[in-house]
């Protein structure tokens, strides 16, 4: 998923978002374990797109304080 599309949403979606994604890698996980994973470079895409999401609910943090000083 590309930034600018996850930046296009609003806080509640991206938690929502980020639910799913940490559901997502709990399941790639145990695939792995069990030796039953496809594609293992989905977890690193996972994980990168956690990364995004919690940056960009960060910046909304960040921007929203700002405005209230």
């Amino acid at each position: 998923m590309k930034a600018k599309e996850i930046r296009e949403k609003s806080v509640p979606e991206l938690q929502e978002l980020l639910k799913e994604l940490k559901q997502e890698l709990f399941h790639l996980r145990f695939q792995h374990a069990i030796n039953q994973l496809d594609n293992p470079m989905r977890i690193k895409a996972v994980k990168k797109d956690i990364a995004r999401v919690k940056t960009i609910i960060r910046e909304h943090e960040l921007k929203s304080d700002s405005s209230e000083s």
